[in-house]
């Protein structure tokens, strides 16, 4: 019983084996990429944020009254 209780308290060892993270537009194109974003091109990738976020702005998207 002792046994089982000690060896909930044992640390498994931290090694680091991850890769770090790539850049955002040097992803693989998929079912989910937008139609026309060049794969590798900051200043697409940065476009396309850019026309995303304007999209989700309402003050872009309220119609202005007279």
């Amino acid at each position: 019983m002792a046994g089982l209780a000690l060896a909930g308290c044992t640390e498994k060892p931290q090694t680091e084996t991850r890769k770090s993270d790539s850049k955002a537009w040097e992803s693989t194109p998929s079912g989910y990429t937008v139609q026309g974003f060049k794969t590798g091109d900051p200043v697409a990738w940065e476009a396309q944020m850019r026309k995303r976020a304007q999209a989700q702005n309402e003050y872009a998207r309220a119609v202005s009254a007279p």
